[in-house]
């Protein structure tokens, strides 16, 4: 039987709670009740076929007519006679539709969500309205982070760490575990001028609000005894912060960059050279040492779609940047090492040379098999010596030196 039944009333008004509706319109849309539900009945053959069943389907729907209002039309049939059948069905209150789904307590929660966010952000109903569901998961920690907001709002761009943060029931923990939800709610709230709009994500909320956050540090090694930072006669495998990296003075010439922390620890001596662990932060810390612009650098990663296309992501911070390792001879010298890369990339890239472009061209078209990869790690030491030496009698300033080189 395909009439409409107190089941799939309530799924209809539940719906409704799903999508947000019931929530968000008791406060931007009071007057949306009364509201008809979809009702689809007997018509006139099955009326007079199956009157004991049509009889029984009314009753049903009589049963639970206390949460919506029936309204009847009157049916003449020739062999039945005039009957009354129902035609419609309304819900008259938002209460109603409520206690049809057992969603009353919730409602009434919310409710107190609204109450207080007037009371102390009213600027946040707007975002109650639109995540009302959402709130309600938040209803908990609601009064917290309210009182984070109206904090940030007295204070923009604070300039501290959010352990430093003083608020009666907040910890810094409380901020971390919130951070997705409190960007929505600050960016109604605050100023645009103080937030920081390119910096988003998860990563980006503290630099967002003017938050200080844990400082990037960078791994490098010094290549060349001779300019060794501390005096200890070890190996310079050294951390630092972003920061403190851009401000060294040291008189290298060629920087090296690697994404294989074996490589990194294995890479040769080399004069007037480092090598940095790039895994894991991108180019941004790199950026802001200046000094580096002075430099030859040279980039080894993987060959592979990849790798052309994080190479491609340096040059656009340092242009005139050469790959290492990661050329046409050293991909067939190593066939035996091929591997099949994951999720090759297949994005054009702007900044290889003509060299770099005709293998990725080759490795994304799967000319040379299928989905081919040499991860760096797996390129002979020797190997890596005689390509080292030939780099080494490389002009310090000779790079990418004219958009000519670029395809």
């Amino acid at each position: 039987m395909s009439w409409t039944t107190p089941a799939d009333l309530r799924a209809q008004v539940k719906k409704l709670w799903e999508r947000g509706v019931l929530l968000a319109e008791a406060v931007a849309e009071p007057g949306s009740f009364p509201r008809r539900l979809n009702l689809k009945g007997p018509n006139s053959a099955e009326l007079a076929e199956r009157f004991a069943e049509v009889r029984a389907w009314i009753a049903r729907l009589d049963s639970e007519a206390g949460h919506y209002r029936v309204v009847r039309r009157t049916v003449n049939h020739r062999i039945l006679g005039a009957n009354e059948v129902p035609a419609e069905i309304w819900v008259d209150s938002r209460d109603d539709a409520l206690s049809l789904i057992g969603r009353r307590r919730e409602a009434q929660r919310f409710a107190a969500l609204v109450e207080l966010t007037r009371e102390c952000e009213p600027a946040l109903i707007a975002w109650l309205v639109k995540r009302p569901l959402r709130a309600l998961e938040l209803a908990e920690d609601w009064p917290r982070l309210l009182k984070v907001v109206a904090w940030l709002r007295r204070r923009p761009r604070p300039g501290i760490y959010p352990r430093q943060v003083d608020i009666a029931g907040v910890h810094s923990k409380f901020i971390e575990g919130h951070r997705g939800v409190l960007s929505e709610l600050l960016d109604l709230v605050l100023p645009a001028e103080t937030i920081e709009a390119s910096a988003g994500g998860l990563g980006g909320f503290y630099r967002r609000y003017g938050f200080r956050d844990r400082p990037q540090r960078l791994r490098f090694r010094i290549l060349d005894p001779a300019l060794a930072l501390l005096p200890t006669g070890t190996d310079q495998d050294l951390t630092l912060t972003g920061e403190t990296f851009a401000r060294l003075e040291i008189a290298v010439e060629r920087v090296f960059i690697t994404e294989n922390e074996i490589n990194f620890l294995a890479f040769p001596q080399a004069p007037r050279s480092l090598v940095v662990f790039g895994a894991g932060y991108g180019f941004e810390i790199l950026a802001e040492a200046h000094w580096l612009h002075r430099c030859r650098i040279c980039y080894w990663g993987d060959i592979d779609t990849h790798g052309f296309a994080i190479l491609d992501q340096l040059r656009s911070r340092f242009p005139r940047s050469v790959s290492f390792l990661m050329d046409r001879e050293t991909l067939m010298r190593h066939r035996e090492h091929w591997g099949t890369e994951p999720r090759p990339e297949t994005r054009d890239l702007a900044r290889l040379t003509a060299q770099e472009q005709a293998l990725y061209e080759d490795l994304r078209c799967n000319r040379l098999g299928q989905r081919v990869r040499l991860e760096q790690e797996k390129i002979g030491y020797d190997w890596v010596r005689q390509v080292l030496d030939v780099e080494l009698t490389a002009p310090v300033h000779h790079g990418i030196s004219s958009p000519k080189e670029i395809v």
